[in-house]
């Protein structure tokens, strides 16, 4: 089930009952049972999937810390890797890697059969991989001591919140916590109601609402205008933001009412100054991952510029690659490293700029223009990202240079009048206030605190309902964009 819909309307206030109402020996088999119940509403026999990397993740931690043999300890973290990995390639990439090889085939003048493969990308996949993978790593490396009780780490994998999209959880944060009796507190219950209206605003308000806009760009490009592709680039920058960050904040608003705390995955990201700093703020879940399993074993900034380098590119490649089988991805992680690459070698000149103008990089100047910079390239990657195609972000970007269409008629062609233009303003601007205010203004705060920046008890409730009440009166609920990944 997704978070905006009836059934979780009626899912989640159950668990969460019953989850301080039972006693503590009971609280772990409901949040599991409640996590595979979760998951199976999308494809009840994919849950087999979960279960099996569950399963050979939990007997090769064990194995790995029984042995005191590097060879035996190696092979069950190599054979981890190997069926966990396999089964996302498998139903993830497989398809995808056969017809890029027939297809470069043809160009040589090779045929072969095409392979028709209707698999289903199970839901969430990539996330829950990429945890199994660091708790077997860091049991491997001594970080932490093996997870014994199975149904502890299978509760740790398959935590309904944070399973379909993440944050990527570390063991050593989640784990203890469900291990912990929790019992309820008001601040939890007010703190983490506000997560959850914050995430509803962003996907109902903004993210579903602003999609109308850029699909009417993106689903038809041979029609799209240049200023046109400009508009709803912008809009979609703001509508994955809101639509993934809006995820994460129903995820972790869920997982504090029963007094557990999710790890940050996002921090203003369009307030970065660089690249660097966007991907230090963006999905910071998986970019601290792939920064502790791939970029520091590879070297990190250990071996010299060039492998550095090179170890950043790749990083940003598979970056892309796991956010889809398409080569669209890839160009996208491919121009992120691109940017670091650039931004890395320019930042001496660039600082030698400045001191030679007489400016502070601290200076309000500086820093709006460095935002902007850091926004457009940003934005720009996501043109790609977006697209259905690599051929539909060529039609994109001819139209980009070459279309000179008013904006009378682009906005016309977009469906924005003067009613919805206001209404897209008005949604972003209390996007912001409620951005800064309601959460991120102050992680640990006392409960008078949460209240008088939150608002009363009362309004606070009427909030709840109203996004409910908006919810319900849409008639239908839309998936979210990185359920795809």
């Amino acid at each position: 089930m997704t978070f905006n819909s009836w059934e979780f309307l009626i899912f989640f206030p159950i668990v969460a009952c019953l989850y301080f109402v039972l006693p503590k020996k009971c609280r772990m088999p409901l949040l599991l049972i409640a996590s595979y119940y979760f998951y199976m509403f999308y494809e009840a026999e994919l849950i087999l999937l979960i279960l099996s990397t569950t399963a050979i993740s939990y007997l090769a931690s064990v194995m790995i810390e029984r042995s005191e043999r590097r060879g035996v300890r190696r092979f069950w973290l190599i054979l981890t890797l190997a069926v966990s990995l396999g089964i996302l390639f498998f139903f993830k990439y497989f398809a995808f890697l056969f017809e890029s090889i027939v297809s470069i085939g043809e160009l040589f003048g090779l045929e072969a059969p095409r392979l028709v493969l209707e698999l289903v990308l199970p839901v969430g996949i990539s996330f829950y991989t990429f945890q199994t993978l660091s708790y077997v790593i860091d049991v491997y490396r001594g970080n932490i001591r093996a997870e014994r009780n199975f149904f502890y780490y299978a509760l740790f994998v398959s935590f309904f919140p944070q399973l379909v999209a993440g944050p990527i959880e570390r063991p050593e944060n989640l784990l203890p916590q469900l291990r912990r009796e929790n019992k309820f507190e008001w601040d939890n219950f007010v703190r983490g109601g506000q997560y959850m209206l914050l995430g509803f605003f962003k996907k109902i308000c903004v993210a579903d609402a602003l999609s109308v806009y850029v699909d009417a760009v993106y689903n038809n490009p041979e029609g799209a205008s240049s200023l046109g592709i400009v508009i709803a680039t912008v809009l979609f920058s703001v509508q994955i933001y809101c639509d993934f960050s809006g995820y994460t904040d129903i995820a972790t608003g869920c997982a504090r009412i029963m007094g557990i705390k999710l790890m940050k995955n996002f921090d203003h990201p369009y307030s970065a100054t660089t690249v660097k700093d966007f991907w230090a703020r963006w999905h910071i879940s998986l970019s601290g991952w792939f920064r502790d399993y791939l970029y520091i074993p590879l070297g990190g900034n250990r071996r010299g510029r060039v492998r550095r380098y090179f170890n950043v590119f790749l990083v940003f490649l598979l970056s892309g690659l796991w956010h889809g089988a398409s080569f669209t991805y890839v160009v996208w992680g491919a121009l992120h490293g691109v940017f670091r690459m650039v931004g890395d070698l320019t930042a001496a000149p660039r600082a030698r700029l400045l001191e030679r103008i007489g400016r502070s990089p601290d200076s309000t100047a500086v820093v709006l223009t460095r935002r902007v910079i850091t926004f457009t390239l940003v934005t720009f990657s996501w043109l790609f990202f977006r697209a259905g195609s690599l051929s539909c972000a060529g039609v994109l970007l001819s139209a980009l240079v070459t279309d000179r269409t008013g904006l009378g008629a682009t906005l016309s062609y977009m469906g924005l009048g003067g009613v919805e233009i206001a209404l897209t303003v008005l949604s972003v601007f209390t996007l912001v206030l409620l951005d800064r205010m309601l959460v991120y203004d102050g992680e640990e705060t006392d409960g008078a605190d949460v209240l008088t920046r939150g608002g009363s008890p009362v309004i606070f409730t009427l909030l709840i309902a109203a996004v409910w009440v908006l919810l319900l009166s849409r008639g239908q609920d839309s998936s979210f964009i990185y359920f795809q990944f």
